[in-house]
């Protein structure tokens, strides 16, 4: 019998549920039980990872502590858990057959003809087990993308049938994430999308046996006993998930629905401790009972789809929350430099987005120089903090033409250029300084004292440097670099003299913010604008 248990979380009848929060709050009631836990996402998309993916098509790209970018369900996963993802918790079909065909052109398949069945799912099967060829886990949750039904999805779903039947009773099991439909003319919940959605899953040799409805209203005994008959489940294994405030308070709603308990059964595993979430809840009363109210400016380009700024919302929301403060985001759309002046004055802070290319870099300079020159508190990161320096050379070095070499190859002040060893890449996908990299930090730095420390290791994803050329002229004047990679010299931290609060960073906070440890830069950010808000 396998020692680790595998839990499949489908969706059915329409995307975007929440598959990922739902399989996040059990694996959260799971550890809070005792259990070690992790999660892993299968894209059933070609592209090989979301890193080349238009934020507008696919939401944020996720960044790994060893460099993979991924799904922005593992920002979930670990905000949940407080548990590193990596490269194994999230696959693609890209990867799949990338993989699958590799192997071919090496001859290891023996002159065999390649097939979705035994290879393409026989490679999916190889990748939902790495994560539990160890001890590490006792349960390893895997949230299968798409929609049942989707023609992407099919392999998935088969190797999902063939593995269910190798692992044996008890020790893999389907939770199939619906929808029930309130119609407001009727007056009532329809239960007829989730049998057609449970019968096209058996129908691929799949019988769900938790069922998690998704709902806007609550659903009544008769509709439990319904669902149960029809779609061959256990009425104690008909779950209600109602739509909720916040989605901090989804575990303590699967909880009073007993979701962790049926699931711990149905893998026969010991259901002898209370979970313990008295941090969680900690936090969630927190969030809840903020005593003020402050505005944060996000200026970005993709700010019509907030999920492209997921890691970013989430960490404004963990470090509100220990501020005792209500963060209400002001979107601010960067490539409208006609900012309005009522806009700005609203703010308690203002953070400049990450992204990348030329288009609203200009929105995003003219919002740095006016947090610089109006005293609010600045967070810029990753190109927030190329931004920074670009409009710091332009108006205080006097360096008019002073750019990035990306959105300026020719520019003669070239501040920020690319790294010397990217130069000859042509290729976009994995050429970047991804995953965790060192930084050194001055000791009496403003970022030193946020972090508690002088040696910090933070994510990386972006292809361009600030110039050491001009680290001098920059100091001179009052920017100072206070962070710098020890292996590189490049810099990584920046933070203006004279300012109250004015930071930028290389990296990507925002990953490694949690629950359980809201990330410090963002404490800091927070509180800094709280104490603007007072003093306004």
């Amino acid at each position: 019998m396998a020692d680790t248990k595998y839990i499949f979380v489908t969706g059915g009848v329409s995307s975007s549920l929440g598959k990922g929060i739902i399989a996040a709050s059990l694996a959260k009631l799971l550890q809070a039980r005792g259990y070690k836990v992790t999660i892993q996402k299968l894209d059933p998309y070609i592209n090989i990872d979301p890193g080349t993916l238009n934020p507008y098509e696919h939401g944020e790209c996720f960044v790994t502590e060893d460099g993979a970018e991924t799904d922005l369900d593992l920002g979930h996963y670990e905000r949940f858990l407080n548990v590193n993802t990596s490269q194994a918790n999230n696959v693609t079909t890209g990867r799949i057959y990338q993989s699958v065909i590799d192997k071919e052109r090496r001859g290891d398949f023996l002159g065999k003809t390649v097939q979705v069945i035994p290879h393409i799912t026989n490679e999916i099967k190889e990748r939902i087990q790495i994560l539990g060829q160890d001890d590490t886990y006792d349960i390893v949750i895997t949230e299968i993308g798409g929609t049942v039904g989707d023609i992407e999805s099919l392999p998935y779903i088969e190797a999902v049938r063939q593995l269910k039947w190798e692992l044996g009773e008890h020790n893999a099991l389907v939770i199939h994430l619906t929808l029930i439909p309130y119609l407001s003319a009727a007056k009532e919940l329809k239960t007829k999308p989730t049998q057609h959605s449970v019968k096209t899953l058996m129908e691929s040799g799949i019988s769900p046996e938790i069922l998690v409805c998704r709902t806007e209203h609550q659903i009544n005994d008769d509709i439990r006993s319904k669902l149960a008959l029809f779609c061959n489940v256990k009425k104690e294994a008909v779950i209600q998930s109602i739509d909720a405030e916040s989605i901090y308070d989804v575990p303590n709603l699967m909880a009073d629905e007993g979701l962790d308990t049926i699931t711990l059964k149905k893998l026969n595993l010991k259901d002898d401790v209370v979970p313990n979430l008295d941090k969680w809840n900690y936090f969630v009363d927190k969030l809840k009972n903020a005593t003020e109210e402050i505005s944060i400016g996000l200026v970005g380009k993709y700010v019509d789809l907030q999920d492209s700024y997921k890691s970013i919302l989430e960490s404004f929301i963990h470090a509100g929350a220990y501020n005792d403060v209500k963060v209400n985001v002001i979107w601010i759309n960067s490539e409208e430099q006609d900012y309005n002046e009522t806009v700005f004055h609203q703010l308690d802070g203002l953070l400049v987005a990450p992204g990348f290319g030329e288009r609203g870099v200009e929105g995003k300079i003219a919002a740095v120089e006016y947090a610089r020159t109006h005293n609010i508190p600045f967070l810029g990161i990753c190109l927030g903090l190329q931004m920074a320096v670009i409009e710091f050379s332009r108006n205080v070095l006097k360096l008019a033409e002073a750019n990035s070499e990306e959105m300026n190859p020719n520019t003669p002040h070239p501040v920020i250029g690319l790294m010397e060893d990217q130069k000859d890449l042509k290729q976009m996908g994995g050429t970047m300084r991804l995953g965790a990299w060192d930084c050194e930090l001055q000791p009496n730095s403003k970022l030193a004292k946020i972090y508690g420390n002088t040696r910090i290791s933070e994510r990386h994803r972006h292809r361009y440097e600030v110039n050491n050329k001009y680290v001098e002229d920059l100091e001179k004047h009052g920017m100072l670099c206070t962070g710098k990679n020890p292996q590189t010299g490049l810099v990584e931290t920046i933070e203006l003299e004279g300012h109250p609060w004015f930071v930028g960073v290389q990296f990507h906070p925002e990953y490694k913010s949690t629950v359980a440890t809201p990330h410090p830069l963002f404490l800091g950010f927070i509180e800094a604008a709280k104490k603007h808000h007072i003093k306004a």
